[in-house]
């Protein structure tokens, strides 16, 4: 099978990592392609900035459709553009954040988010109510890093998560940490030596649950919620976004 991992910024660096840590974890036979858009933002921190990356998320969808994908991971902690990626394909499309927070829930009682820069909670709190977790969350954390400085501070990085984390346990009572943000998967291991609870990377997390649902031949429902658009299309440059599908 072949799972396409989305990044929806710009910062092709991030997505090589994906790429390469992902198809370690990858299933025998499972061939992972991780992409980025064209244009857009280098990293989404605001909501501006998710909206932009959305297109770039649709796009993504559906050339990977004409290229014969059969499930699609969004890498970005707020599953930006998830909905639209849904009616846009009938394969599975998982979002990371969503992921880590039902394997949180299936592994402990409680869990804590930790995620940057401060100003992005919000995305996590609303992915929280859509999916039914908030009761299960105890907290959003965050640490004061920008996205963009992930790549150049990891030492610095993996002593701000372990140190928060540390206070999320304490504080928060909770029995597990979700990371927020895509590109953390190094940080699983010693901080999951360090704390002895699960650390869950929605990245990792996301790429098994799309590999099982493509596996049990299970897809997206076009019933309704996530039906292909309207036959009315798109004009101008957005056009291309409903290539194949009228509605």
């Amino acid at each position: 099978m072949r799972v396409r991992l989305i990044n929806p910024n710009t910062t092709q660096s991030f997505t090589r990592t994906l790429q390469t840590i992902a198809q370690g974890f990858a299933a025998d036979g499972t061939i992972v392609d991780a992409t980025s858009p064209v244009m857009g933002t280098p990293s989404v921190e605001s909501h501006v900035e998710e909206a932009v990356a959305a297109i770039g998320v649709i796009e993504q969808v559906v050339a990977g459709d004409k290229a014969g994908i059969d499930g699609y991971v969004i890498c970005c902690f707020g599953d930006t553009g998830i909905a639209a990626a849904r009616e846009v394909t009938n394969a599975p499309v998982v979002g990371m954040t969503e992921a880590a927070f039902f394997a949180a829930s299936m592994l402990a009682a409680s869990f804590s988010v930790i995620t940057l820069p401060p100003r992005t909670r919000i995305h996590s709190e609303r992915v929280l109510r859509e999916t039914g977790m908030a009761e299960r969350c105890a907290r959003v954390r965050a640490i004061d890093i920008p996205v963009l400085d992930l790549a150049d501070e990891d030492e610095a990085v993996e002593a701000a998560f372990l140190d928060e984390a540390r206070r999320a346990l304490a504080e928060d009572h909770s029995e597990a940490i979700v990371l927020g943000c895509a590109g953390l998967t190094h940080l699983v291991e010693p901080l999951s030596r360090h704390l002895g609870v699960p650390v869950i990377d929605g990245v990792m997390v996301g790429l098994k649950m799309v590999e099982g649902l493509v596996t049990l031949r299970l897809g997206t429902s076009k019933r309704s919620s996530f039906a292909y658009p309207p036959a009315k299309g798109l004009t101008g440059v957005f056009a291309h976004l409903l290539d194949g599908h009228k509605g």
